[in-house]
């Protein structure tokens, strides 16, 4: 099984969320709904602006991690890289 690299925010450069997951539906509809404790509730980052699938967890964590000590503009042009409009990509998700 495979796994899921993602990035969540409030808004157009806003603040960013960098997680992991096997179930990027579910995990991504708890943030959404206000389930996962912590950094994302406390700061509404519901809009998924970017993810990538990985073949196995364990590069998934690893990429994770890599993306983790990026500094923020690097970041940010991952995402403007491929959803320059920074659009919620949950919709896409549900297809």
């Amino acid at each position: 099984m495979g796994g899921f690299v993602y990035i969540l925010t409030n808004k157009p450069r806003g603040t960013l969320y960098i997680g992991v997951t096997n179930d990027i539906v579910r995990r991504v509809w708890e943030h959404r709904e206000g389930l996962a404790d912590g950094f994302t509730r406390r700061y509404g980052l519901k809009r998924l602006v970017f993810f990538e699938r990985h073949e196995t967890m364990l590069l998934a964590i690893q990429r994770e991690k890599v993306l983790k000590h990026w500094v923020r503009q690097w970041k940010i042009d991952l995402i403007v890289s491929s959803n320059p409009a920074w659009r919620d990509l949950w919709d896409e998700l549900q297809r």
